[in-house]
């Protein structure tokens, strides 16, 4: 089984790497949902760790039907990351009716290439989960990152054991949300995955000893 780690910091991908992850999924604000990470964040994960780096390309919190001027960025950013070092690509297109927007799909798959990708968590706001699934296997996409639709895997359970057999291994499912050490392995049981994404986020104190306490950053 492989397991992805999602960090934001150059420190987090050192750790995870040593704790025997399989890769890392680099982004930035990881307590906003995961934003894209800063060229040079992406530059010096990959100086310091050999497991494959996927990138993070979403640029704001929120949905995921981007206008016209977000679109343009997000492809320049792909062509960025790309030549920075990532390993692999993640992202998520949906229309405003909540199916996944299959032009821009098809056209991040292309630009890509030859990188992996995989399809995030945008896959938990369809409208229609299995037909979101097939759309997304005829496109071509290897992977899928899901909750089950629900706030944690442990409560998306149901709906993810059915996709993952009416996706026959088609598509990989990574179960991914709230996944922790102490529920890891009843998932693994349930689902019998073969890869699983996760965080173990925490909020580190900083070591600042002067603090202006009437202004906030």
């Amino acid at each position: 089984m492989k397991v992805e780690v999602c960090i934001d910091s150059v420190e987090s991908a050192i750790e995870a790497e040593k704790g025997g992850a399989s890769r890392v999924e680099l982004c930035s604000s990881l307590f906003e949902g995961g934003l894209t990470p800063s060229v040079g964040m992406v530059k010096t994960v990959k100086k310091y760790v050999r497991i494959p780096v996927y990138v993070m390309i979403r640029p704001r919190c929120g949905d995921f039907l981007y206008s016209s001027y977000e679109y343009d960025s997000m492809r320049l950013d792909v062509e960025i990351m790309k030549s920075s070092g990532a390993d692999g690509i993640v992202f998520g297109f949906l229309n405003s009716d909540g199916d996944i927007d299959l032009e821009r799909t098809q056209e991040f798959i292309l630009l890509a290439h030859p990188l992996p990708v995989t399809f995030h968590r945008a896959f938990d706001m369809t409208r229609d989960p299995y037909k979101a699934m097939e759309d997304l296997i005829k496109l071509g996409i290897p992977r899928i990152l899901t909750s089950g639709q629900e706030r944690s895997v442990i409560e998306g359970l149901d709906l993810l054991i059915a996709l993952k057999a009416q996706a026959q291994g088609r598509i990989i499912i990574m179960p991914g949300g709230g996944v922790t050490d102490r529920n890891i392995k009843k998932i693994v049981s349930a689902l019998d995955v073969q890869e699983i994404h996760l965080s173990g986020r925490i909020v580190e104190d900083s070591v600042m000893k002067f603090k202006n306490t009437r202004c906030f950053m």
